[in-house]
């Protein structure tokens, strides 16, 4: 069994995306059950996930995507994306075709809502808002076809002694072999409850001290549409600043790595430049032949492996601070802890929007 901070994710039920190399591919049945393998595997078909097997597909690297899901995963109604994820997007070759749809946005407006006061900052890059399903199916259709496979839900990894690889199995009892993984791009449902009138009454309650169109959407929003959210996971910035995110040849990233609140907007977008760092550094080691059993190859990759967690590291638990501290200062009611937050915030550069400068290279 695979251990460590990185790995207990995916035991507790998240779908990370795993991208695994073996030498073959091909499928053989084995004591009831069927055991596959595959050049690359990436389980998870969300933004990072994707992006990761289009950033390996655009270096000569062919992979299969797993996801638990009947069809893409496309739920959300849109997300902003800052010049750090154009950059990105400009590297997988979508960008032109995502910005067809896509709304620019100029500047932020806030209201706040003790004193009602208002105040606008101007965003002085490029800043877009596009629909979740629009970047899920462009990514999706840029890859290979029949490189995604649907209703593969992962629920264990396993070392393989013989090869100090991974063994994948599915929900089915299906097994797939891996002899490098990366896990990118986990989905987090949060626990539900079938009493959605009484949460809805709930949250009308709270939302007495908010602008009445607040209220009035969730009145008037239809019991089958909501989806009751009870418990949240997110991973603190310690953890990620700390953390385990390597065991051998298994990695993490996206919100495997980093999964954060929505205060700056950044999610997407790292995991956008995870898949970028993580291609780059495997097509860089490996020259494109990651499949080899040469014990210098492996080695080569692992290393590659360790390369990417260390440039991705800081840049993500800078941002998982920021957001950190931001979440902080929103619910916090001591006067004590929302000054000592605003002042980590003007460090981190934060009124700026400092972190959204960001290249991550070209793929």
């Amino acid at each position: 069994m695979v251990h460590g901070d990185a790995f207990s994710i995916f035991q507790a039920g998240t779908a990370n995306t795993i991208v695994s190399l073996h030498n073959h591919k091909g499928t053989v049945k084995e004591e009831g059950y069927m055991e596959a393998a595959y050049g690359i595997v990436i389980v998870g078909g969300g933004i990072c996930g994707l992006a990761t097997a289009l950033a390996l597909h655009r270096k000569g690297i062919a992979s299969i995507v797993l996801e638990k899901s009947e069809t893409l995963r496309a739920d959300g109604a849109a997300i902003g994306i800052y010049v750090n994820g154009w950059r990105v997007l400009e590297q997988l070759g979508v960008a032109a075709e995502l910005r067809e749809t896509a709304n620019g946005i100029t500047a932020h407006r806030n209201v706040w809502q003790q004193g009602n006061k208002t105040t606008q900052v101007p965003v002085r890059n490029e800043f877009r808002c596009l629909k979740r399903k629009d970047l899920i199916e462009t990514l999706a259709k840029n890859i290979p076809a029949g490189s995604i496979r649907f209703g593969c839900h992962i629920v264990a990894i396993h070392e393989d002694p013989g090869t100090h690889g991974a063994v994948l199995t599915s929900l089915d009892g299906s097994t797939i072999r891996a002899k490098k993984t990366f896990s990118d791009d986990t989905y987090h449902p949060g626990a539900t409850t079938d009493d959605v009138s009484a949460v809805k009454d709930l949250a009308l309650q709270k939302l007495k001290e908010f602008p009445t169109e607040f209220a009035d959407m969730v009145r008037d929003s239809e019991p089958g549409s909501l989806n009751v959210v009870t418990r949240l996971w997110y991973r603190p910035p310690w953890q990620v600043a700390f953390g385990a995110l390597q065991k051998g040849a298994v990695t993490v990233a996206g919100d495997a790595m980093h999964a954060m609140g929505p205060f700056i907007g950044q999610g997407g977008a790292a995991g956008l430049e995870d898949a970028v760092v993580l291609a780059r550094a495997l097509s860089r080691a490996a020259g494109g032949e990651l499949c080899d059993d040469d014990d210098e190859k492996k080695k080569m990759v692992q290393e590659a492996i360790a390369e990417y967690v260390t440039e991705r590291r800081w840049r993500v638990a800078m941002l998982s601070l920021e957001c950190f501290v931001m979440g902080t200062l929103l619910r916090s009611k001591s006067i004590v802890t929302k000054l000592a937050c605003v002042a980590m915030l003007l460090l981190l550069g934060s009124k700026s929007l400092r972190h959204t400068n960001y290249d991550c290279g070209h793929l």
